[in-house]
Parts: structure tokens; sequence; C-alpha cells
């Protein structure tokens, strides 16, 4: 009895950054201090200027201490409404939700939430390097340059703006985990293998939403792993690719099988009260967090349950 109650409290205590430090890349695979893969679960926030009410200290530490989730993602908004036209409104959202993340000891992704980020390179770059300079001491601190690129090229446009990106970021902090997108709403993670950024701490973007997306994108993925570049998935839905429809539970389960097989971690979409099938809340959720299930959504129900069954390793 003593000996299960001391595990029980262990497990309490535990901390992902404590358990895993700072995370890098050693081939296709994201490791942790020990020199292990490691496979995170956990949520993304909803576009920061639209709802913005869960970018709060509660909402975080209820996904931590109920959903057991050991990474969130902030989706900060560029563009429309965004950073470019609010800027200190939008920092002070990705404030917020770091702040939290590092006093709950759980990893965030402080994510550029744009579709043409190429756009606003300046910008972007500004964001970071003020992102990193405050907060690049943290290890549970993951830059995420570019949620999603359209349909443009990887070696012409994508990376060009992830290298002036990742410089302004590196002066700051030499050391974290920066995550760059990929062409077609980061599912082209193959146009990357001939033209790798030189960087020693960075990984791609891989998206899918389960009512869509099917093997024809898992077999793009795995082409990129085998090429060894390491890859997470910042976003992913049980729905279709427009954020709606029922949850797809077939096709769900077949990506978590390949998310464990390659030891990948995932935020899946979205903490938002929104009437569509991959909001995980009903409307008027708590924005503090303490979801009762009656709040949750079909979505909301299945996704915390997986999340609290994944082991990360």
């Amino acid at each position: 009895m003593m000996t299960t109650l001391i595990a029980t409290m262990m497990f309490k205590d535990a901390r992902p950054i404590d358990t895993y430090g700072l995370l890098r890349t050693q081939g296709n695979r994201i490791i942790a201090k020990d020199g292990k893969p490691v496979s995170l679960q956990g949520m993304s926030l909803f576009w920061s200027q639209w709802i913005g009410k869960y970018y709060t200290h509660g909402t975080v530490k209820w996904l931590k201490d109920d959903w057991k989730c050991s990474i969130v993602r902030a989706a900060i908004a560029a563009e429309p409404d965004g950073y470019i036209a609010k800027p200190q409104q939008e920092l002070a959202k990705a404030e917020a939700v770091i702040e939290a993340a590092v006093k709950e000891g759980i990893y965030v992704i402080v994510d550029w939430h744009a579709h043409t980020a190429e756009k606003h390179t300046a910008q972007a770059a500004e964001f970071f390097a003020k992102i990193s300079k405050k907060y690049g001491k943290h290890q549970n601190v993951i830059y995420e340059i570019y949620n999603e690129p359209l349909k443009v090229s990887w070696k012409d446009t994508i990376k060009p703006y992830a290298e002036t990106v990742i410089a302004a970021i590196r002066k700051n902090d030499p050391d974290n985990l920066i995550i760059v997108g990929t062409p077609t709403w980061s599912q082209d993670v193959d146009a990357v293998i001939p033209y790798p950024i030189k960087d020693r701490n960075v990984a791609y973007t891989l998206h899918f939403y389960a009512g869509t997306h099917k093997q024809y994108l898992r077999d793009k993925a795995q082409k990129a792993l085998d090429a060894g570049l390491p890859l997470m998935i910042t976003e992913w839905g049980t729905v279709n690719a427009n954020g709606d429809g029922a949850v797809d539970q077939v096709s769900t389960q077949e990506w978590l099988a390949f998310a464990r097989k390659n030891e990948l971690s995932m935020c899946n979409w979205s903490v938002a009260d929104k009437v569509e099938g991959a909001a995980v809340l009903k409307p008027g959720a708590n924005p503090e967090g303490k979801w009762p299930l009656t709040q949750l959504t079909p979505s909301g129900i299945y996704v915390r349950e997986l999340i609290r069954g994944w082991k990360a390793r």
C-alpha cells in the first residue's frame, strides 16, 4: 500500500519539463534530455484573435491536471486582425500562455498562426525576437514559426522566410526547438527532403484531419521520416479538414498508431467553444478550465480520453 502511494505521489508531482528537459532533434526523432525519443500529447488553442478567452492560466492548468496534457499550443494569429494589426494585444496572449506553461511545467508551442507568413517576414522576426529574448531561457518553450503555408514553394518561399526568422530567434536562444511549416497546409513534408534547413534543432510541421486525410498523407510523412527529417504534428483534428463533421474514430486510431510507431508529438485542434466538430468545448464553457464532461463536445470527450491514456514513451 505504501509503495503504491509513493508511486502515485511521484507521478502526480512529476512535471514533463523536469522529466524530459530540453527537446532536441536527433536523426528523424525528437529526443529528451536522456537521449530517448519522446511523444508528447496535448491541445492547441484556437486562433488568438477570435477565441482568445481560453488563453488563461486556468485553462493551461486544467489541461495539465485533468486532461494530462504535456504540451499546449498558443495559436497566435498574424492576420486577419491579429498581431500585424494589434501586436501588443496578441503578444500579451502569447505571454499569458507561456507563463502559465512555465509555471505548470509543461511544454508550450508558440505558433505564428498564418497562411501567408512570408508577406510579413519582418513582423514575424520581430515577434519571435521578443519571445525568445524574454522566454528563451525556459527549455519548455518551442517556436512554431509558420503554421500552414499554402501551395507555395518550400525552396523559394518558405525556406528563405524560415531562415530569416530562425536567425532572429537564435540571436537570443541558441538551443530550443524550432518547428517550420511545410507546403499545402503543412502536408507536403516530403518537399523539404532536398533542401533541409541547416540548424541543429529544427523539425518540420505535419498536420492532418482524420476525416479527410488518410493513408496517402501517412505515406508522404513516412517518406520524409525515412529521409531523416524529424516531424511534429502541431495540429490535428478528429473531423474533416474544414474543422467540421463527425468524429472519425477509425481514421483517428490509424493516425495514432502511426504517431506511436514514429514517436511523434501531437496537439489536437482545438480548445474552443465554437459550434463546429473540431471544437472540444460547448458554447459558454468556462475560460478558466474546470470543465465537466457535460461541457465537452463529442470530440472533446474522445480526445480527452486519448490524451489521458497516452504514454510519452
